[in-house]
């Protein structure tokens, strides 16, 4: 606990990525808990901490808020969708500064990559007191038989969810259904600044530069692995 708590006070916002294990008993969700219990604390004395969360890290928050088992199996594997903006967006911190233009193609044009399986009902987000009273709804989608929830920020904390990817649109090239028109690769943009601009809020640091050197991703090199799997790259530690 100790390391996970020296490592919180050195980094600036936490991003919990998509992948493939349990929101419920996994070293993810052990690590995703105490990250998100550390930052509930953090911001609640004033000190500004940002979270998101991406596909498996949008159901993990949904799980740590509610504490229960609430998705639901969804035929939503390797789509791009436009968005079902809800009235929300108009006072939302996420999108307030995506041109006009930007928001009417996320609405009209399917630029959202999801390869997901579960999602969280609207109608679930809904009844359950304690996601609807945490997080704001701003977008909905449908797989046509089944709206769920794509798009959340919470009300008092800077903890944002996407339900889709939007990172693929600029760096992933190996399945067809991903969307890389400008206006595609415009939402990475815009949703990338948006987060950095959040983290640049706080103010933790490494205890030295070496330690921070050390902690760098620069250290490790990505291995190109294209046609073989679902990512261009990956990380081998």
């Amino acid at each position: 606990m100790e390391e996970y708590k020296k490592l919180f006070n050195s980094i600036n916002g936490i991003l919990y990525p998509g992948g493939g294990v349990s929101i419920i008993s996994s070293g993810y969700e052990r690590a995703a808990k105490i990250f998100y219990e550390l930052a509930i604390e953090a911001n609640s004395r004033g000190d500004y901490f940002p979270v998101w969360g991406t596909c498996l890290g949008f159901e993990q928050l949904m799980y740590l808020t509610s504490e229960k088992t609430i998705l639901l199996q969804t035929n939503t594997s390797g789509m791009a969708l436009p968005l079902n903006f809800t009235n929300e967006i108009k006072d939302s911190r996420m999108f307030k500064d995506f041109p006009a233009e930007l928001i009417e193609d996320l609405a009209t044009e399917a630029l959202t990559e999801n390869s997901h399986k579960w999602s969280l009902a609207v109608l679930t987000h809904n009844s359950n007191e304690e996601l609807n009273m945490f997080y704001k709804v701003l977008s909905t989608n449908t797989d046509g038989k089944v709206e769920f929830v794509s798009t959340v920020e919470a009300y008092d904390y800077p903890i944002y969810g996407t339900q889709w990817h939007p990172e693929k649109n600029e760096f992933e090239w190996t399945r067809p259904y991903i969307p890389h028109s400008p206006s595609a690769i415009k939402t990475s943009f815009y949703l990338a600044q948006f987060f950095v601009s959040e983290a640049r809020k706080n103010f933790h640091k490494f205890e030295s530069e070496d330690e921070e050197s050390k902690a760098l991703i620069y250290n490790y090199n990505p291995v190109f692995t294209g046609p073989k799997s679902g990512f261009e790259q990956i990380y081998f530690f």
